[in-house]
């Protein structure tokens, strides 16, 4: 077992004092985005086995089958297959999607091809992996996922009584739902100049008005985002999508090309091992139209939160299913009885409550405290987990 020691990124829509407060440290009066736990070589973990601190993916480098099994190299290759994030976003992420397995690999060996830097700040794809990913909250957690059924996005459009948004309606009301949506979407986020910055401006001031009007309305989600980003077109497009929240321990999934953002919470992000990101607003960073728009499904959804149901032979193990084996997203919620994980697949456990205790095989103890995180090397030995009023979280891979 490995007490790991992992890196917060700053990014600036990072909430100041989330992730502070999760891992017991004093805020810096900086952002603090996300908490990242794994070995992507982008900021991998460290563990230190005796001779200093050494990165995890170098570990796992020097020995994979002995840090992942042999089942998951052999289905998954010598890597680690996943990476756990803690989330908190104090304003609202990118609205953004991400490119499914084939598109990252064409992606990355197209601009490998063309000499781009890995760095560079106009590169779409820093890896050849695609990125599924599962969220769960650890309270109330504000997000948008998926397009709204196109009637459903032309009537919420229509009630702002904003002329120049006339034309995207127009376009929603197209017989073809995906014809519909990606016209629309690629209209606005087309728009430029002056008449952009005017179209941006009334719905903001529109939003505004509705949401003061009805705090529990469609519109009030949206006020963030005009607040926190100006001008940008993302607040157009955020209204075709589908306003979600999430309570404490409900989860969502989100596949390849489901457009998606995160507006306020904290929340524990389970993904493939991967950086891809196509972004399509709410952000400075480079956003690829073109390649956004191959990339999106375009299809209507009605997302809905998953909540963890029971593993059958673990005790207190509650998983939540989604259509992927590349990552596992369990949870225990121990009350003072003394629970185990096998030891088949490499896995990452994440303490979000309390204080949890394991015990290995061979009696090697580690504790836990509330944000601190372990990595558990598929040893083939289950390791006995105890804490009372904890809650732990489990990374693992389905073999």
């Amino acid at each position: 077992m490995d007490k790991l020691v992992n890196t917060v990124r700053p990014y600036a829509w990072g909430s100041v004092t989330a992730l502070p407060e999760l891992l017991g440290q004093e805020p810096t009066g900086e952002p603090q985005a996300e908490l990242w736990m794994g070995a992507h070589p982008g900021d991998p973990s460290r563990a230190d086995r005796g001779d200093g601190p050494r990165r995890l993916d170098e570990l796992i480098a020097a020995d994979p089958e002995g840090e992942l099994g042999a089942r998951s190299v052999a289905r998954f290759g010598p890597a680690l297959p996943f990476l756990l994030k803690v989330l908190a976003p104090g304003i609202p992420i990118s609205i953004q999607a991400h490119p499914s397995l084939d598109q990252a690999r064409a992606g990355y060996a197209a601009e490998n091809a063309l000499g781009i830097p890995l760095d560079a700040p106009h590169r779409n794809y820093r890896d050849d992996n695609h990125k599924p990913e599962l969220i769960c909250a650890l309270g109330d957690f504000d997000g948008l996922c998926g397009f709204r059924r196109p009637a459903e996005a032309a009537a919420l459009l229509a009630g702002l009584d904003v002329p120049a948004l006339e034309p995207v309606i127009a376009l929603l009301r197209a017989e073809d739902e995906s014809e519909a949506l990606s016209r629309a979407l690629a209209a606005v986020l087309t728009l430029d100049g002056p008449a952009a910055a005017a179209t941006v401006r009334d719905t903001a001031e529109a939003v505004g008005k509705a949401a003061a009007a009805d705090p529990d309305g469609p519109y009030a989600p949206y006020t963030r985002i005009s607040r926190d980003f100006p001008g940008d077109v993302g607040l157009i497009a955020g209204l075709l999508l589908n306003h979600v929240r999430l309570r404490a321990g409900q989860a969502l999934y989100l596949g390849a090309g489901v457009p998606h953002a995160y507006l306020h919470g904290v929340c524990v992000e389970l993904q493939a091992n991967s950086d891809n990101v196509l972004r399509a607003g709410l952000t400075p960073k480079h956003i690829d139209v073109p390649e956004l728009l191959r990339v999106v499904e375009f299809a209507a959804c009605a997302p809905e939160p998953l909540l963890p149901v029971p593993v059958g032979g673990t005790p207190g193990e509650e998983l939540y299913p989604v259509p992927i084996d590349e990552f596992r997203l369990s949870r225990f919620v121990l009350a003072g009885r003394e629970r185990a994980v096998d030891g088949d697949a490499p896995q990452i456990l994440l303490c979000t409550a309390g204080t949890v205790r394991l015990t290995g095989a061979d009696g090697t103890v580690l504790d836990l405290a509330r944000g601190e995180s372990a990595f558990l090397p598929a040893t083939g030995t289950p390791t006995r987990l105890d804490g009372d009023a904890a809650t732990l979280f489990r990374a693992t891979v389905t073999i």
